[in-house]
């Protein structure tokens, strides 16, 4: 999928938008972070869901938009408000900062052999996934403990911490604590599987 330039410009300028009405202290330090690096032009993964230019900042979008359409059905008590709905679904995958490169790979198309590029790993912060975004997100403005669980736990029982009992403990207590931890996971799955184009 190829997303335009006028769409890249919408896209851009409703996230940075979104951050910015949350009044939160030095969220403008987070937002030149972001635009120094390679946030807006990096893709959500390597092959799988939006696996393109501008493809993070489309999922990071996506999973806003599900964590809205949640939050109206499951936080009928308001326990997570609209500044924290925007913070931890926009951010929470800010950790594929600096994540990918590009090179050229051979890739079978239609039974011949082409050139193409391809998407790689080239982590320069191997600081792990959820707990990577968190540590990202607090080197500028401060989290709440919800927002911290929720963007640390966003994987859900994808997370490779939860292959043993005190990380699948850990996510557990998390969930009872705070429906976000629950809600931005949903909306993180609901992104990837059912709104995205995924390679085959």
């Amino acid at each position: 999928m190829e997303i335009t330039q006028e769409a890249f410009k919408k896209m851009k300028k409703r996230y940075v938008d979104l951050l910015k009405s949350t009044k939160r202290e030095n969220i403008e330090a987070l937002i030149a972070f972001l635009e120094k690096n390679d946030f807006f032009d990096a893709p959500s993964s390597m092959h799988y869901h939006s696996a393109f230019k501008h493809g993070l900042l489309l999922h990071s979008l996506n999973v806003y938009d599900q964590l809205c359409e949640l939050c109206k059905i499951y936080n009928k008590d308001d326990e997570i408000n609209e500044d924290t709905i925007i913070i931890s679904s926009l951010l929470h995958d800010i950790c594929k900062t600096s994540f990918y490169k590009t090179e050229m790979r051979n890739k079978k198309i239609n039974g011949v052999w082409k050139e193409v590029q391809a998407y790689t790993i080239h982590d320069v912060f191997p600081a792990g996934h959820g707990e990577k975004s968190v540590m990202i997100a607090q080197q500028f403005i401060k989290l709440s403990m919800q927002e911290i669980l929720a963007i640390n736990w966003h994987m859900g029982a994808f997370d490779i911490r939860c292959g043993d009992y005190q990380g699948k403990t850990a996510l557990s207590n998390s969930m009872e604590r705070f429906k976000l931890v629950t809600l931005l996971n949903m909306a993180d799955v609901a992104a990837t599987y059912l709104m995205e184009e995924r390679e085959d």
